[in-house]
């Protein structure tokens, strides 16, 4: 029994502070691979740099890859929940489909294309799970503007996915937004129907 006056410790309190610790974790382990390379970080930097005991840190993480790939599935499971998101706040298939392009037109333009962190995490083999997740998203919002007459539907809609999602991974290298918007409309025009 806890004494008067003393708070108690509520579930939600615990899995607050367990997030935290764990963000604090991840997003030091970013900065400090970012500053000194991959294999220059210890896990005894991350676990002084984020404030923690190193004991504390490896109940949360076995080493620094683990680490990397967890804020890795971070971002992307973020991602796919924005596109979901944009998907859901549209209306009609067409602009399902559209928002769908256009989130992630604009997700691969601000990722950072290189770096070690980016060739470390984009090697592993759980990036092809959130590959197949996001080919799905899109493969899905494709077949539904298809059967709705607005995408054409001469071609299977896992093959105008894949289509979409190789023309649109070159929004990476545009230089602005503007022509990453229009990479999205010439994407877009290619799945019309034919006259």
């Amino acid at each position: 029994m806890y004494p008067p006056g003393m708070p108690k410790l509520w579930n939600e309190t615990i899995d607050g502070h367990r997030r935290a610790v764990r963000d604090a974790v991840l997003e030091t382990t970013v900065a400090l691979v970012t500053e000194h390379g991959l294999a220059s970080v210890t896990m005894s930097q991350i676990a002084k740099e984020a404030g923690i005991g190193r004991a504390t840190l490896y109940k949360y993480f076995p080493d620094v890859p683990s680490i990397l790939l967890a804020w890795h599935d971070r971002h992307v499971a973020a991602h796919l929940a924005a596109l979901a998101g944009a998907r859901d706040r549209a209306h009609g298939p067409s602009e399902r489909l559209g928002a769908i392009l256009r989130g992630y037109a604009h997700i691969t333009h601000r990722r950072p294309q290189d770096g070690e962190i980016a060739a470390f995490v984009h090697r592993d083999p759980h990036v092809t799970r959130a590959q197949r997740q996001l080919h799905d998203l899109v493969r899905e919002a494709v077949a539904e503007a298809a059967a709705a007459g607005a995408v054409r539907d001469d071609v299977a809609p896992g093959e105008l996915a894949d289509y979409c999602l190789h023309a649109l991974s070159a929004a990476g290298a545009m230089p602005s937004e503007a022509a990453v918007r229009r990479l999205v409309d010439v994407t877009l025009s290619g799945l019309r129907p034919a006259p």
